[in-house]
Parts: C-alpha cells; sequence; structure tokens
C-alpha cells in the first residue's frame, strides 16, 4: 500500500505491433502491472473491476494501423486492447456513478481499468438477465436506444 490506498497487481493483454493478416496468439502477449485502487483527487473518473469483455469481429480492423478518416481508431501497440465491456464501479469521482454500480462500455482487455471520461459508460439497471448479454445483444439494443437508430 502506498500512502494508504491499495494497490493491486493488474493483467492485461497487450498488442505487440499492427497485424497484416489473420492475428495470431504471438501478436498479443499478457502481463502484469500495478493499479491503486483509488481515482485521481479531484477527476470524474471510474476505477472499474472487469467482469466480462467481448471479443467482437471490429477488433481485427483496430488491429491495423488505420490512417486518414475512419469510423474505427487503431489500438496503440503496447497498450492493453479494448472493446465493450461490462464493469463493477470500485471508485468513482463522477457524480452518476458510485461504488457498486454496474456498468458497461469500452473498456481495457484488463482486469482493472481506470476509465478518465466515463461519460460513455451507461449503468446497468437490470440485472435479471446474465451480466454477459451486455457485451453481445444487449449493448447494441442500448446503443441503438441511446442513439436513437
Amino acid at each position: 500500500m502506498a500512502c494508504g490506498v491499495e494497490e493491486v497487481r493488474n493483467k492485461q493483454v497487450i498488442l505487440k505491433d499492427y497485424v497484416s493478416g489473420n492475428p495470431k496468439e504471438s501478436d498479443m502477449y499478457v502481463t502484469t502491472s500495478s493499479i491503486k485502487l483509488k481515482v485521481p483527487q479531484g477527476s470524474k473518473a471510474l476505477l472499474l473491476k472487469n467482469l466480462y469483455l467481448s471479443c467482437d469481429p471490429y477488433l481485427r480492423i483496430r488491429m491495423d494501423r488505420i490512417q486518414g478518416s475512419n469510423v474505427f481508431t487503431s489500438f496503440t501497440p503496447g497498450s492493453p486492447l479494448s472493446g465493450f465491456g461490462v464493469a463493477k464501479v470500485l471508485d468513482s469521482g463522477h457524480p452518476e456513478f458510485k461504488e457498486g454500480d454496474l456498468v458497461w462500455g469500452t473498456t481495457g482487455w484488463e482486469e482493472y481499468s481506470l476509465i478518465t471520461e466515463p461519460e460513455q459508460f451507461f449503468k446497468i439497471h437490470h440485472t435479471d438477465v446474465p451480466l454477459s448479454y451486455y457485451t453481445g445483444l444487449l449493448d447494441m439494443f442500448a446503443v441503438a436506444h441511446f442513439m436513437k437508430l
């Protein structure tokens, strides 16, 4: 513990470099870093414990070096992959989220994520279905609803 704030190990899936062709296991690696279980003081960040992560076809597009304007942005080699996920809020500086809330949104492929721009996260109010559904069918319905598609 540093300064009274608990620090834990954080397992992450890292993209080695941009991918050409079909992705292979060797294009990624698993590493362990550490993370403090507290959001920075004065921030509106969320600290999340990731529960479910999606693995969607569009992630392959993001493994390429994307240039020019595009709907997608490239992953950053040397950083964790990211995608839709379901998580539990461990700490919050944002007025709309509190410790214990279940949320879904784009998160890192890691055990814990510090989200500095949580406006794209949504609270899960209906837990009468498996939470994993929010990384698939239910997340697309929610996106369509919020975007008024």
